[in-house]
């Protein structure tokens, strides 16, 4: 790679030719304040926050989305500089409500923090607030349209990380505003709820319907039996949510800190991804030997499956019938649960702890009551549990540890790896292949399908079968691997598909701000907790046995099919 040599702030460098002005700073170890800028978005300057001087150019240049070249020399901390980005943040304050201790993200705000970082005491702008109605319609993501600060950071997860196209620009100039596409609400456009907005938003502009006084009241509530299910990814997340070090691995850490919450039942979402396995493999066999339709894509992630809903509806019978693992445990606990435990299963309230804000939307949807109840009563995000640990004065890092409760705590490393981009789909090939066989695979690790690539593909020898498999993160990425297949570019047995950059470690419920290195992170912790694990296929563990013994009998049959499977819906998105 060709070097470039900088002077910043007097002294010389020699940095990368192709990277901004903001990143050489940052190796020269120099923190330049931004606000627009996102690590995981297309850079634009928007805000001028991140202004620098350049020598040689007319007027100061955002240094976030200005490349350098050779000889360049760069003023980060002269007064004429610093005057310049408060005038900006002044501007921005000025159209920004100063309630900040009624605001959802007090004290976790950029905005708030920048403000801080200025000494920001007074605002030289009178304060006019846009009149604009709180916006919560859809149930899961919440528009407090009046703290946008028109960074369009949101605008461009939608538009370019997940091709949404759900929110977009209205005006121009001072009057500029970010709104649903179509001006209508976001319930009514093509929104998956996704959460990727919410995750880069700076302020509260965007976030969650926080439901946790529900939670509270039902786990008070001395006739209800509340209990909890947590999603894989929860594990490597909910530390850092609670100040400790990104991808902390904190699985009894975490059950013990729940319990402190006073769930009658602590439960693992991973019992439910090794049945998701033996559905989802039997099924992808069922379609092999049969003439089904393929290639069959996975059904874990309501964000794709609703993209999928919308964009791609002619491809629906590719999809999985397979529920996903939360709806799958919500469906089993209001059944199998109540007649194994003896408990009245209307007294049953199901919690799901996810790493998504598109379970939300997927526990209320029409069809996920195949228990003759709703399945799953609430879901929270990692952020919103944090929330309840923190209100209940939880000490994380000393809380006394714990294990998952019977008969949903005995589960597999195939399991765990169902939270990072690939971990679905090296988990269905870990037991398909020993189904298939009959023979010990020689390695369960599947070095090929992991990863944080947006996209991955690999064949898998699978006895005289070569199985092409592809794996997708992040819904712009879906679309490449869908668009191969409609065009016959590519013959794919197999497809997995996370609607979320990483897959569940970048879900829309994880812990602000992301970067490519948390999601690293809590990656690396996912296949951490599998390689420790005694049981590492789904179809090795004792409890997935003793379910389909007891209660389901089968893989596929009428039981598993009433409960664990679904349908999907063709969607407008003309609209």
């Amino acid at each position: 790679m060709t070097k470039v040599n900088v002077t910043i702030d007097g002294n010389k460098y020699e940095v990368p030719g192709d990277i901004t002005v903001l990143e050489a700073c940052k190796q020269a170890g120099i923190d330049i304040p931004v606000l627009c800028y996102h690590p995981d978005l297309r850079a634009v300057g928007s805000c001028r926050i991140c202004v620098v001087e350049v020598e040689g150019q007319r007027v100061y240049q955002p240094s976030c989305a200005y490349p350098v070249n050779d000889g360049m020399v760069i003023n980060t901390n002269t007064k004429e500089v610093r005057e310049a980005r408060k005038a900006a943040l002044e501007l921005i304050l000025s159209r920004h409500p100063q309630d900040c201790l009624k605001c959802e993200r007090n004290t976790s705000c950029e905005l708030q923090a920048l403000a801080a970082d200025f000494g920001m005491t007074d605002v030289y702008y009178s304060n006019v607030l846009p009149a604009f109605k709180t916006e919560a319609e859809s149930g899961v993501i919440v528009r407090e349209h009046e703290k946008c600060i028109n960074c369009g950071r949101c605008v461009r997860a939608c538009q370019e990380v997940q091709t949404v196209n759900a929110l977009e620009y209205y005006k121009r100039g001072y009057e500029k505003i970010v709104l649903p596409t179509g001006g209508k609400k976001l319930h009514e456009t093509t929104c998956t709820y996704c959460g990727q907005c919410i995750n880069v938003c700076p302020t509260g502009a965007l976030h969650e319907n926080d439901e946790t006084g529900k939670v509270w009241e039902w786990i008070e509530d001395p006739n209800l039996h509340v209990v909890i299910q947590t999603a894989p990814a929860i594990r490597v997340s909910i530390g850092e949510a609670m100040g400790l070090e990104p991808g902390y691995l904190s699985t009894e850490k975490m059950v013990g800190a729940i319990r402190k919450l006073g769930f009658d039942k602590v439960f693992d979402t991973d019992f439910t991804a090794d049945l998701t396995i033996m559905e989802e493999g039997h099924e992808f066999l069922h379609r092999l030997k049969n003439g089904g339709t393929l290639p069959m894509v996975t059904s874990c992630s309501p964000g794709w499956i609703k993209f999928m809903e919308t964009f791609y509806s002619d491809m629906i019978p590719n999809i999985s019938t397979c529920k996903s693992p939360q709806q799958m445990f919500g469906a089993l606990a209001k059944t199998y649960y109540p007649e194994k435990a003896g408990l009245d299963a209307s007294k049953i309230k199901v919690v799901s702890i996810m790493p998504c804000t598109a379970k939300k939307y997927e526990c209320n949807r029409p069809e996920m009551k195949s228990s003759g109840y709703q399945d799953v009563d609430v879901v929270l995000t990692t952020r919103e549990l944090a929330k309840m640990m923190k209100v209940a004065g939880i000490d994380f890092e000393e809380i006394q540890t714990s294990k998952f409760d019977d008969p949903f705590g005995i589960t597999t490393g195939a399991a765990a790896i169902f939270g990072s981009s690939g971990g679905v789909m090296e988990a269905a090939l870990r037991t398909v292949y020993e189904v298939v066989t009959g023979e010990t695979l020689p390695s369960v690790d599947f070095e090929g399908v992991r990863g944080l690539d947006g996209v991955k593909e690999a064949t898998v020898r699978v006895g005289e079968l070569d199985v092409n498999v592809a794996i997708a993160n992040g819904l712009s990425n879906a679309r490449k691997v869908l668009d191969k297949v409609k065009s016959g570019e590519a013959n794919y047995h197999f497809i997995e598909i996370m609607c979320c950059p990483g897959g569940c470690i970048g879900g829309g419920g994880q812990p602000r701000p992301t970067s490519p290195e948390k999601r690293k992170a809590r990656m690396e912790a996912i296949y951490c907790e599998d390689a420790n694990m005694t049981l590492r296929k789904s179809h090795e563990s004792p409890a997935i046995d003793t379910i389909y013994k007891e209660f389901l009998k089968e893989p596929l049959g009428e039981k598993s099919h009433h409960l664990l499977h679904t349908h999907y819906t063709k969607r407008d998105w003309n609209i």
